[in-house]
């Protein structure tokens, strides 16, 4: 390792992100602002705050030493989203990286700064039980109108035999029965299978239970006209 990079593994840096949402738009006025703040390097994306896959950003946590300081024009340039935002800067404080925030003047290497970012991630647990509130009552709902989140209606003994009424009498598609009757056509095509299955084996159950007695009956037959 030669001098200049064990400075860099030493040392306190500042390094800026910059993220713009298009490519029509300038992150000039974001580098001009990180570069002001002490920023030596500034590692930029452009990209949907939506898309996970961020080059620029991953390069800067790569690059991101401890003592260094993150820094960005503003909150929304760094997170996706709130949860996302403070897991992001708590992943950095777990290295013994600070992040900066310009615009909100948050500074997590301040007392003041790590206090309004413990009431982000306040924030962030709540909006997640809010959101895990509104899904467990949504599901409850669906529940209550006799379906479930994400899928058709099982196939039940009713349903199944109004389709077998449906492909047998009148002469109806499997898929065509699976929407009269508002389920899967998969799941029909499954549970007639299944039900044919069933019926065979009983089908074999009875002419075993039927052979069975049959081999019974010769053979009280057999020890009675020897008793006689």
């Amino acid at each position: 390792m030669n001098t200049t990079e064990l400075k860099r593994d030493l040392a306190g840096h500042v390094i800026g992100y910059a993220r713009v949402s298009t490519a029509d738009q300038d992150a000039a006025m974001q580098r001009e602002a990180l570069n002001a703040a002490g920023a030596g390097k500034v590692f930029e994306d452009v990209a949907s705050g939506a898309k996970a896959d961020r080059p620029g950003l991953t390069a800067a946590l790569a690059y991101l030493r401890e003592g260094d300081t993150l820094t960005v024009w503003k909150l929304d340039r760094l997170g996706r989203s709130l949860p996302h935002l403070v897991q992001t800067v708590a992943e950095l404080e777990q290295r013994g990286v600070g992040f900066r925030s310009l615009t909100e003047s948050i500074d997590t290497t301040t007392p003041g700064g790590r206090l309004v970012f413990h009431l982000f991630a306040a924030l962030a647990d709540f909006e997640r039980d809010l959101i895990r509130e509104r899904t467990r009552a949504g599901l409850a709902v669906a529940k209550a109108r006799g379906s479930s989140a994400g899928r058709r209606p099982v196939v039940t003994a009713d349903k199944l035999a109004r389709a077998r009424a449906l492909i047998d009498a009148k002469g109806l598609t499997v898929r065509e029965a699976a929407a009269r009757v508002k389920v899967g056509k998969t799941a029909l095509y499954k549970a007639i299978a299944a039900e044919e299955v069933s019926q065979s084996e009983a089908c074999r159950r009875g002419a075993f239970t039927e052979d069975a007695l049959t081999e019974a009956d010769a053979l009280a037959v057999g020890q009675e006209g020897a008793t006689r």
